[in-house]
């Protein structure tokens, strides 16, 4: 395998985070949210173009707490005043990387921190980058002032945790009186749970203090896996007029520095250490990422078969009411009885069904008028029905999302009301009824097609055989019960018997069942076009489980290329320690926390930590 194939590993994990949407407000969404934002700036601003070009020069970010003396520290390293630290909290507000003359050319264009603008002059803002060119700076070495870790402006916040992600290697300030502070910590056991290089300053550190707080600094670092970390103690003391520290208070620091900036295997192995861990920190995290999408989706799942549910309720209501007989009430009932005859016809329907049926033949005569009637009072009623449900439908619908969390947050973002049916429900109701009575039309004129000669045929007309096949496809179900046996009943039962005597008892059944079918199937189109205004509002969201697939399936295959890669493949723990690259590990000191004494006040102190017995 190839750093090309790495690269490209590199690049589909980051374009399948950056497609992450976690619009509900769950209980791991924020911060998984968070993480797949912040693991797609790191893979811009440093992961990505620092494995383009690992011979660049190493970025040491220098980041810390308000007032630990971040600023004047970069300033004593240089000699100069190249960062200004601020007279009001919060101090420094945008960030200053000072770099070799000779290194302009990596810093100047966008291969790192590509989001932020490039100055040469003061910046005031945090989404510019100011350049200073420093040629006692050594070749290979630059340094980046960040703002606070802790800052009471967010944007500083942000920035610093973006340019601390950016670092080839952390030089992390606290101060004597704020080093056990929270806010510190969790920026350094992020560092050392992805294996980033890490130095650590002890700054003001009171010259009687000089032998128990480096020594109990040392030991918490230890503790939490930053054994292996330098850490420098800066004494408190005055600064001359420039407000630089006193030269010998930061020689041991800026030696370190520069010594590792000499040896170029020091150097990469510092740069491969922190990618290395960069990358295997996306390979940690982005399961996490993956599984908060899973936890959307799976919520909007819920919220979509609530709201299908209800939907095929209203499908179901109105398949069994135009089944059951309901829609023979009222002025169906009465405009079909106008059009059969009058009511001493219908009384005697039951005893004298073949006589009757003789007399419709005889008496009719043509395209009956009171067929259109039938017709508007059969869209009339259906019209109602289906308009009613789909309210209650959309009542319903509504209602279960507003029970849940996450259904009010969907609500709340909907461009639509979705308490209530659509403004072009009720239109699209009635060309639907009109639609379907016109396919109950057109089934009657194709069937009936060898009975035109017929007298019965001709006698009660197409129109007059559409409205009695209406009239039978209400009744299917036999759903009418008490005193309406003897009405409605007897009114379905014409209506069979009338076609019947046209088509056959067996084609009766089979254009009844198809009437019946083309009408389920027009009031599923109706309640789908309405459900679908609530799978928009789902999909609107941007929740989408093929995303999940694809962050894991990247993240798999950036694990597999990582391992495989002939650079990071082979990466070890970078010693940090000049002095100790020399001494075998058996004659390495125990872990003492020891303080070498300076020769005058105002030297730097220096807390030699290491692993032993």
């Amino acid at each position: 395998m190839s750093t090309e194939a790495l690269t490209e590993a590199l690049t589909e994990l980051r374009d399948a985070l950056a497609s992450v949407r976690l619009p509900l407000a769950l209980p791991d969404s924020e911060a998984a949210g968070k993480s797949a934002r912040d693991m797609v700036t790191q893979l811009d601003d440093y992961i990505l173009p620092r494995l383009a070009t690992l011979d660049a020069p190493l970025l040491t970010v220098i980041g810390g707490s308000t007032g630990a003396g971040k600023s004047t520290l970069v300033n004593s390293l240089v000699g100069r005043v190249v960062s200004r630290p601020g007279v009001i909290r919060p101090t420094t507000k945008s960030p200053v990387l000072v770099h070799h003359p000779d290194d302009l050319d990596f810093f100047q264009s966008d291969r790192i921190l590509p989001g932020l603008g490039r100055s040469f002059d003061q910046a005031h803002d945090t989404s510019t980058l100011q350049l200073v060119a420093e040629p006692s700076l050594p070749h290979g070495l630059a340094l980046l002032d960040a703002p606070d870790i802790d800052s009471v402006v967010a944007e500083n916040r942000a920035l610093a945790a973006q340019l601390l992600a950016a670092a080839d290697l952390w030089l992390f300030v606290t101060s004597a009186a704020r080093y056990a502070d929270a806010v510190p910590w969790e920026y350094l056991r992020a560092a050392a749970d992805r294996a980033a290089a890490v130095a650590v300053v002890l700054d003001r550190v009171p010259p009687a203090a000089m032998g128990e707080v480096p020594p109990h600094l040392g030991r918490l670092m230890t503790e939490r896996g930053l054994a292996n970390s330098p850490l420098f103690a800066v004494p408190e003391t005055s600064v001359d007029s420039q407000g630089l520290l006193p030269d010998a208070a930061v020689s041991p620091i800026r030696s370190w520095l520069a010594t590792l900036a000499a040896d170029q295997a020091s150097r990469q192995a510092v740069v491969l250490q922190t990618l290395d861990g960069a990358i295997g920190s996306l390979v940690a995290r982005s399961p996490e990422v993956a599984g908060a999408v899973d936890g959307q989706v799976e919520a909007l799942a819920q919220l979509r078969t609530d709201a299908e549910k209800s939907y095929a309720e209203a499908v179901r209501t109105i398949g069994v009411q135009t089944a059951d007989g309901t829609l023979l009430r009222g002025e169906v009932l009465a405009r079909w009885q106008d059009f059969v005859g009058t009511g001493e016809f219908m009384r005697a329907v039951e005893q004298k069904i073949g006589w009757l049926r003789d007399k419709i033949w005889s008496t009719l005569k043509g395209e009956p008028p009171q067929a259109n009637e039938v017709k508007l009072a059969v869209e009339s009623g259906l019209e109602a029905l289906v308009r009613e449900e789909g309210d209650a439908a959309a009542e319903r619908a509504e209602a279960s999302w507003a029970a849940n969390a996450a259904g009010r947050q969907v609500l709340q973002s909907a461009r639509e009301d979705l308490s209530h049916s659509s403004p072009d429900f009720p239109g699209a109701v009635s060309r639907a009824i009109r639609d379907w009575q016109g396919d109950v039309l057109d089934i009657v004129s194709e069937v009936g097609q060898s009975k035109r000669n017929t007298a019965r045929y001709l006698a009660l007309g197409v129109n007059g055989l559409g409205v009695a096949l209406m009239v039978v496809v209400f009744s299917q179900t036999g759903g009418i019960t008490g005193a309406e046996v003897g009405v409605a009943g007897g009114t379905a039962l014409l209506a069979q018997r009338l076609l019947e005597a046209v088509f056959g008892e067996d084609a009766v059944r089979r254009l009844a069942k198809q009437a019946k079918d083309r009408l389920d199937e027009r009031v599923e189109a109706l309640m789908a076009d309405e459900l679908n205004r609530f799978l928009r509002a789902l999909a609107a969201t941007g929740a989408d489980a093929a995303i999940a697939d694809a962050v894991r399936t990247a993240s798999d295959a950036l694990a597999e290329h990582r391992s495989g890669d002939p650079v990071l493949g082979r990466v070890e723990r970078a010693e940090l320690d000049p002095a100790r690259r020399s001494l075998p590990a058996a004659e390495q000191p125990a872990l003492t926390g020891e303080v070498l004494e300076p020769r005058d006040e105002s030297e730097g102190y220096r807390v030699e930590v290491r692993d032993g017995a």
